[in-house]
Formats: C-alpha cells, sequence, structure tokens
C-alpha cells in the first residue's frame, strides 16, 4: 500500500476522475487507515509501504504497480503518460523486497488487469488500458495459463473494477463488463456454483473492487444482498466507506497490490 498524502484529482485519464467533486485529503487519509488497520486486525495481514510521492496522486493505486507472483513481478508500463513517473518508484520498493523484476514493452498495468484464479490460472483484462500482447509475458514467465477478458466499457477500464477471485474457487464479477465472448470464457472455467454476479449499481459502487484475506472481504458500503450472497458461500464481507477514492475510479483492490 501507499498512504495518500498526496493523493487528489487533478486530471482525468477514466470516466469517474471528473474533478467536480474536490477530495478531501483529511478524509482520504482516515478512510486509507481504517481499509489497512481493518486488514490486519480483522485478517491478520501484514502491510508493507510504498513512500507517497508529491505529484504523483494515483501512487496511492498500489495495485497496479505490477504482476506479483513468487519471486519475480512484472512490472506495469502505464498507458497514461500522467501514471509513466510511478514505475520507478514501484520497481525500487519491489526489487527492495527481493523481487526480480521484468519490464513488459507494451501497455500492461499490473494486478490491475491479471489476477490469480483459484491458483492455477490467470484472468486478464486488455483493451482499455493493458494490450492483449502482454498476456504472453504473463504466460512464459510464471508458466501459468492465461484467459484473456476484453472489457468493453470505459466505466470498468481495469479487470479488478468488475472481476474479484475469492478463495475457494469462488468468483465475484459483473457480467455487464464483459463482451459475448468474455462471459463464455468465465462461465467456461468456473463453475456455476462458485460464481457471484453483481448488479450494475452495485458495480458501480466497485463492489467487485474488493480485497480478500482468508474468509474476508474488504469492499466498499456493501449491499445487504451482497453481504448475504457472501456469507452463503463461507466469506464475511467487510464494508468501509472509501468514497474518496471512488471519486478518482478506484476502491479496496486498487489501493493495494497483493505479494505472493
Amino acid at each position: 500500500m501507499s498512504p495518500p498524502d498526496y493523493f487528489e484529482v487533478f486530471y482525468a485519464i477514466n470516466p469517474w476522475m471528473k474533478g467536480d467533486t474536490p477530495v478531501d485529503p483529511g478524509l482520504a487519509a482516515v478512510q486509507w487507515e481504517s481499509l489497512k488497520n481493518a486488514m490486519v486486525e480483522r485478517a491478520g495481514a501484514q502491510i508493507s509501504l510504498v513512500p507517497p510521492v508529491q505529484g504523483l496522486p494515483d501512487l496511492v493505486f498500489t495495485a497496479n504497480a505490477a504482476f506479483v507472483y513468487q519471486d519475480r513481478a512484472i512490472l506495469a508500463r502505464f498507458k497514461n503518460d500522467e501514471r509513466r513517473p510511478e514505475e520507478p518508484h514501484f520497481k525500487a520498493r519491489l526489487e527492495d523486497l527481493g523481487y526480480t523484476v521484468l519490464e513488459p514493452p507494451v501497455p500492461f498495468e499490473g494486478a490491475g488487469d491479471a489476477l490469480i484464479y483459484d491458483n492455477r490460472l490467470v484472468l486478464a483484462g486488455y483493451r482499455q488500458r493493458t494490450e492483449v500482447s502482454a498476456h504472453q509475458l504473463i504466460s512464459s514467465t510464471f508458466d501459468l495459463p492465461v484467459l484473456s477478458l476484453e472489457l468493453h466499457t470505459e466505466h470498468f477500464y481495469h479487470v479488478d473494477t468488475c472481476l474479484c477471485p475469492l478463495e475457494g474457487g469462488h468468483l465475484l464479477y459483473y457480467p455487464g463488463a464483459f463482451d459475448e465472448y468474455g462471459l463464455k470464457v468465465i462461465e467456461a472455467n468456473v463453475p456455476e456454483e462458485k460464481r457471484l454476479t453483481v448488479t450494475a449499481q452495485e458495480a458501480r459502487n466497485f463492489a467487485c473492487n474488493a480485497v480478500q484475506v482468508g474468509k474476508s472481504v474488504f469492499l466498499n458500503q456493501p449491499s445487504a444482498r451482497l453481504v448475504e450472497a457472501l456469507k452463503r458461500r463461507g466469506f464475511e464481507a467487510i464494508g468501509l466507506d472509501l468514497s474518496e477514492f471512488l471519486k478518482a475510479g478506484g476502491s479496496a483492490k486498487c489501493l493495494t497490490l497483493r505479494l505472493y
């Protein structure tokens, strides 16, 4: 994670970043601390920090830093110029933590667009921020099968905004973010009883941008329906107010990068 010391919205690189509602820095700090503390206290997570950098407001969204697995990391190559200066900071921190860092030749936005499902394959998004050719690098580097999912709406610009793998092979996802082929890929690889869909309203509240640690699922203000649906599958939904980060198009998952 990276503290939101310099978090604000002063440019627009996705439809959520309207800039007409300024970020409240104090509230953002409280919300970020609440997420960090909840993951530590409720689920025993261990947190490593990336120092914040003035002028890099989106550094707080560490999910996009890299795809990390075992002892290697494929660093982000951001599509938008506004985020490119984040790359050396993420690279330095990952190397400090002992990872071998690879740099892709094409746009690729880390764990924002590549998620490990059921410890056996990668669900990877493309079109909006990541080039599909980057998926081959994931497969060849980690010897993991990669299922490529086209994201066909600008509001769900990373795969982690519309899909969240959960323990035990469960999958939380928003069907409206994928094309017909992508839905067929999901349905062919995830058993029906393991699939948990969210509504359009829940998706726009970033329900899929969740962090799972053990049986705890941390997410922005979930609906009662979703809390109950997760409970039936053995998970505890822990709702948090992350409204300040939604102004930039991110929530709990965007604020974290899982280190394997």
